[in-house]
């Protein structure tokens, strides 16, 4: 019997390593478009946060998924992806 391995990832707010699948990824897109990426596999520059509300909010607070995507991430957009996971959960 193979035993897979189990990818795991860092969240980017509390830099605990976790599996992939107990991880949000939020993705930029080549076409500088801000997402969520429920199923981990869109094109572009991937950032990982955990499924919490805390990790979220700190996220927004220290802009950390600015520095992790290399993009300027407005409030306009934490506000969108907050109700995307809002839906999520």
């Amino acid at each position: 019997m193979v035993v897979r391995k189990v990818p795991m990832r860092m969240c980017t707010v509390c830099r605990e390593r976790k599996p992939k699948r107990d991880l949000i990824r939020v993705v930029k897109t080549p076409g500088n478009e801000i997402k969520l990426d429920i199923t981990g596999k869109l094109n572009g520059r991937g950032a990982y946060i955990c499924k919490s509300r805390e990790c979220f909010a700190k996220a927004a607070k220290m802009n950390t998924l600015s520095r992790a995507l290399e993009t300027n991430v407005t409030q306009e957009i934490y506000d969108q992806l907050e109700t995307e996971l809002k839906d999520i959960e």
